[in-house]
């Protein structure tokens, strides 16, 4: 299987995580139902993180991935995933067929800064 690693750059908007992706046609996509804390939880390193993130994410894992969440059950057209590490669970919305044809039963993740380190300096 080849590792094919996605890339979305959630903000915050009216206090709430969102993402827009035009390949797939989403624009301001909230993520919901635990979601949110969990991204807190993988950006809470990140400076200024307010105005966005690099989100990695893949089926497969990749060097650097800071969680691998593993699938629950489906409910509302969505999946439930769990963070084993952190003990936090989530639900994404069914924008999650945009990237995927059935819910894995892995996602990996990393959260990146989207300023570069020279930027930072």
């Amino acid at each position: 299987m080849t590792n094919s690693i996605m890339v979305i750059f959630p903000y915050r908007y009216h206090q709430t995580w969102v993402f827009d992706d035009e390949h797939v046609g989403l624009f301001q996509e909230p993520f919901v139902s635990g979601v949110p804390e969990m991204i807190d939880m993988l950006v809470k390193d990140i400076p200024n993180v307010d105005e966005g993130f690099k989100l990695l994410f893949s089926a497969e894992p990749f060097p650097g991935y800071q969680a691998e969440l593993v699938w629950l059950q489906q409910e509302y057209g969505g999946n439930w995933y769990r963070w084993n590490e952190t003990n936090m669970e989530g639900w994404l919305c069914p924008a999650l067929f945009k990237y995927f044809s059935e819910p894995p039963e892995k996602i990996y993740c990393n959260a990146e800064s989207i300023y570069s380190n020279k930027a930072l300096a």
